[in-house]
């Protein structure tokens, strides 16, 4: 008699095999018909807020001295400072204002009385560290930590900041107690302008849907991931949040070794020579299907000299979208620990007026920008100062036919960052950032964001602009205004929104606020677009009246967005087109609801 199912007929062994395959296949069934508890569905977001206005501002100044070489003798009594970064080239302002890697004679650091070493560190984790580091040895009481690996401030991608601050602050709180320290932006001293960039076929370029289920190494989190799903996100894309799988109707992500921009390249260019793949479980409608997809990555989202890198090993690959369309999006932040730049304002204020002086010098004089590559060359003991010249001008190949893009920075003087930051001219471009990152973060969750931190840091807290405001004897010049007069004809990003409206009204309702906070935010980091606004209605009332009703539609849009400082110039053209172009069917609800829409394009 079996002694499980406790019945005569059936052997023990009989019985055994019964319940393993009854069990196996309850958990198939769970499996299959169940992941929706256990993985992500993919998700079509609004896109980034983009102004596209560009900051670029260039305050006469007289040629200074270039800094030299040999390490300052006047400043080695003064306590050692310590800054760590990515090697980008968006820094060079603030390293030339250094004279390299540690303060020279003649810097602008020395004029400023600060005694400033700046580490190379291209681990995200890593930069982590070295700040956790500064504050153990300043809780332990060390006015001026110095431990190797510390630093007080890292500089990285502001569109990153959310990331890394949510995540420190998280980690601050759980060694020290809630509260006790934290980060913060302190300024910013570069830009940015091209650098940054998603590398795909020529195909995703010229029909963003052809990207629909490929595969992106990126470090998840950072400024280039920010890109790419930006352009995603543009282009009515949905982007899958869980990289643990794989969704062929979604765009993909692969996080990249180490946190590290330069494996994103060599991740890509491993797949596409060697046939590397990565194994996924392949998911559709937010339900694994129990297949597993061996995937070879597809493109990735880098910086120089990840770029360079793609473009040497690689055919048939070029730059996607970049930060030179999204020209707003990745300023150098500089992030400090809060409790020590309080105690030492001079200090960071110094810091920055020397990056942005610095800066200034280099938008006037070539000499400063070749004296910059120098320095930037010897702090990141990477290529030659040539390649990084070379770079911060951005460059342009050609490989079989294929025209891509290398390189593209900027630096910022004080002019460019007070009207960053809406000092100036009422548009902090850098919150409309800052903001819809932070939507991108809660939203996609990447690396289990949302179980990692108790909540986003919020933008009030997570950037203090005290030490901008304290800099003095520096001439802030007069903010950049974009020039609307000519007529765009290349489309950058396409994307639909679905506003409501009051039923046969023009009137928006409630519901569509966030919307408009998003598309607001997106055309603050593209602020050099132009822009085409289409209104859309079902076929409900006579065709008439909806073209009238579409048209009204559109301009209520309008008219939100030159409430919030769009100018009027921006708007090449608003076009109601009633019920003429549907994008589903008009004989159910749900198809009509997706037919009353608007569709804004950013043109350049």
């Amino acid at each position: 008699m079996g002694k499980i199912l406790r019945t005569s007929k059936l052997t023990t062994l009989s019985e055994l095999i019964i319940v393993i395959v009854v069990l196996g296949g309850i958990l198939s069934a769970v499996y299959y018909y169940s992941p929706g508890l256990r993985v992500s569905e993919s998700k079509q977001l609004d896109q980034l807020n983009l102004n596209k206005e560009e900051v670029d501002n260039v305050t006469t100044a007289e040629k200074m001295p270039l800094p030299d070489t040999d390490l300052s003798s006047e400043v080695k009594n003064k306590p050692l400072v310590r800054m760590a970064a990515y090697a980008w080239n968006a820094q060079s302002g603030i390293i030339v204002a250094n004279g390299g890697p540690k303060t020279t004679e003649g810097s602008l650091m020395e004029k400023n009385g600060v005694n400033l070493e700046i580490i190379r560190q291209d681990w995200l984790s890593e930069l982590r560290n070295m700040q956790m580091k500064f504050i153990e040895e300043f809780d332990r009481g060390e006015e001026f930590p110095d431990a190797d690996k510390s630093a007080f401030a890292i500089m990285m991608m502001g569109d990153g900041a959310p990331f890394y601050i949510s995540t420190m602050q998280q980690a601050l709180d759980d060694k020290f107690g809630k509260d006790k320290y934290h980060v913060q932006v302190v300024g910013a001293v570069g830009l940015s302008y091209g650098e940054d960039k998603l590398i795909g076929p020529p195909s995703w370029k010229v029909d963003p849907k052809s990207m629909k289920g490929a595969l992106i190494s990126a470090v998840l989190g950072d400024g280039d991931w920010v890109t790419a799903v930006n352009y995603a996100f543009a282009n009515g894309l949905k982007v899958n949040p869980d990289v643990s799988t794989y969704d062929p109707e979604a765009v993909n992500f692969y996080p990249s070794q180490d946190d590290d921009y330069i494996k994103s390249a060599e991740e890509l260019i491993k797949s596409q020579k060697s046939g590397w793949t990565v194994p996924l479980k392949e998911v559709k409608n937010g339900k694994l299907t129990g297949q597993v997809i061996n995937k070879k990555i597809d493109g990735c989202a880098t910086w120089t000299p990840g770029d360079k890198k793609v473009f040497d090993e690689l055919s048939g690959f070029t730059d996607v979208v970049s930060t030179r369309e999204f020209n707003n999006q990745m300023a150098t932040t500089v992030i400090a620990v809060k409790e020590w730049a309080v105690k030492h304002p001079d200090i960071i204020s110094n810091i920055l007026k020397s990056a942005l002086t610095a800066s200034n010098q280099m938008k006037q004089y070539d000499e400063w920008r070749v004296r910059a590559s120098e320095a930037v060359a010897a702090t990141y003991d990477l290529e030659t100062p040539k390649y990084w010249y070379d770079m911060f001008k951005g460059m342009k190949g050609n490989k079989n036919g294929i025209e891509y893009n290398m390189g593209g920075s900027r630096v910022f003087n004080y002019a460019d960052v007070m009207q960053y930051y809406g000092i100036t001219d009422g548009v902090n471009r850098y919150k409309a950032v800052y903001n819809q990152v932070s939507s991108y973060l809660t939203e996609l969750n990447p690396f289990g964001f949302n179980e990692s931190v108790k909540r986003v840091v919020p933008y009030d807290e997570a950037v203090n602009l005290f030490f901008i405001k304290n800099i003095n004897d520096i001439d802030a010049g007069s903010a950049y205004k974009a020039d609307y007069s000519k007529e765009a004809d290349k489309v950058m990003a396409s994307g639909e929104w679905n506003i409501n409206f009051d039923t046969g009204s023009d009137n928006i309702s409630a519901s569509s606020a966030q919307t408009l906070e998003t598309i607001y935010n997106l055309l603050i980091q593209a602020e050099d677009t132009k822009l085409r606004l289409e209104g859309h209605t079902d076929d409900t009332g006579s065709a008439e009246s909806n073209y009238d009703l579409s048209q009204r539609r559109a301009q209520s849009v309008v008219n939100f967005l030159r409430g919030k400082g769009i100018p009027q110039s921006r708007f090449q053209s608003v076009i109601g087109k009633g019920e003429d172009e549907p994008v589903e069917t008009n004989t159910t609800a749900a198809g009509r609801a997706k037919n009353r829409r608007v569709v804004i394009s950013l043109l350049n």
